[in-house]
């Protein structure tokens, strides 16, 4: 009898034959932890808070009234207002419901979007550094990433003359990160307004993705939405993972033009099916009782920040960038002649500690590592005496 020889589709082979090795580091490192080896974690962004205890009360009261059942595609009523509310107070231009769907988290948010935005064989202009989880999902739908390094030297701020000479005609959406990750940089105001009228003359849909947009040192985050002169082309991405410590519940959400919400209801529809009743009450009462704890959080990685700038600014090899916002630093270690993934090699085998290399986000920023803010004082104090020491020992 013969044996079978059904295959995968080219879309999940292209996800095989594509795989990185940004996360080998990290993997090694939790096998070390599950061997009972002591390594400090500085390579994820899951925050180490407890989701607020209001919240958590908030979704057992739901629970306990029975909303576990199905619910509607593009998300619940009263969270989907939650959402158009909080956007109208941020932004000149009023927000309805009809605007907000509601997703199984943010990355799910973004693999929507571009589904419905993007053919095999399109291009799609991304800044680099960018998020690791972008490529994956644009190699499944067969789109061409088309990064634009940015300047380390001058605080990876976003320059209009790059991204607009990388515009072909096959570009059909132009895609940024503000706050970013993994540089914490924020876009300014006007640049955002430029672009967006820009990729509008042109006939480009503008994304962007601001799901650090609550936690910003340098002065107030200004959304794309508030920025735009107009949205007809403009899409932006949100969600409660960071801000509100939710990562693990998964809620996510994008704010576009009604026609958009309208494919992303079919899209949603055939894949996700709407996400938990309860954990969408929750979530919008997340979003209208969250003035206090948002505001903790947020000084407390100010203050986690400012600590591992002063630590490790004190080490000679090691330049870090000061972020504007989010939970993470880049650190440059090309003065260490090494290149980033070499130094969290050695690092975690010599020291200890685990952190992200940086061509885990483009090869432009090769020779930096990325370090998480995720934990509390007391472990990052651990992690950067041990990185001190690391460097010491190469010198």
């Amino acid at each position: 009898m013969d044996s079978f020889r059904g295959v995968v589709s080219a879309a999940a082979q292209r996800l095989d034959s594509e795989r990185s090795d940004a996360w080998d580091v990290h993997d090694r490192a939790l096998d070390m932890v599950r061997e009972g080896v002591d390594v400090v974690l500085l390579c994820v962004g899951d925050p180490d808070f407890r989701t607020p205890e209001p919240i958590i009360d908030n979704a057992v009261s739901y629970l306990r009234v029975g909303r576990t059942h199905y619910s509607p595609s593009l998300g619940e009523m009263k969270l989907r207002r939650a959402v158009a509310d909080w956007e109208t107070q941020t932004s000149p231009h009023p927000c309805t419901a009809d605007e907000v769907a509601i997703f199984a988290g943010a990355t799910a948010a973004v693999h929507g979007v571009l589904s419905c935005l993007l053919n095999e064989g399109d291009e799609i202009v991304i800044p680099e550094p960018m998020y690791v989880g972008y490529p994956p999902i644009l190699q499944r739908i067969g789109a061409t990433v088309v990064p634009v390094a940015l300047d380390g030297e001058a605080g990876f701020a976003l320059d209009l003359s790059q991204i607009k000479a990388a515009v072909t005609d096959k570009t059909r959406v132009v895609f940024v990160n503000t706050p970013g990750n993994p540089t914490g940089a924020i876009i300014h105001r006007d640049t955002l307004r430029d672009l967006a009228a820009w990729c509008y003359d042109h006939d480009l849909w503008l994304v962007c993705d601001e799901v650090y947009s609550m936690f910003t040192y340098e002065g107030v985050h200004r959304s794309l939405r508030a920025a735009a002169d107009r949205l007809d082309n403009v899409v932006m991405i949100d969600g409660l993972s960071k801000s509100h410590a939710m990562s693990g519940w998964r809620v996510g959400w994008v704010v576009a033009p009604a026609e958009l919400i309208y494919h992303l209801g079919h899209f949603l529809n055939a894949t996700q099916f709407g996400i938990t009743q309860f954990i969408q009450d929750a979530s919008a009462f997340a979003l209208e009782n969250d003035q206090l704890y948002v505001a903790e959080m947020r000084e407390e990685y100010r203050d986690r920040r400012d600590y591992v700038l002063q630590r490790l600014g004190e080490v000679r090899g090691l330049r870090c960038h000061s972020p504007q916002a989010g939970m993470f630093i880049m650190c440059d270690v090309s003065a260490l002649r090494m290149d980033g993934k070499q130094f969290a090699e050695g690092l975690l085998s010599a020291a200890r500690v685990s952190v992200v290399p940086g061509h885990a986000f483009g090869s432009s920023i090769s020779h930096y590592v990325r370090i998480g803010l995720a934990q509390p004082r007391d472990v990052l104090a651990k992690g950067c005496e041990r990185i001190a020491r690391y460097v010491e020992e190469l010198h």
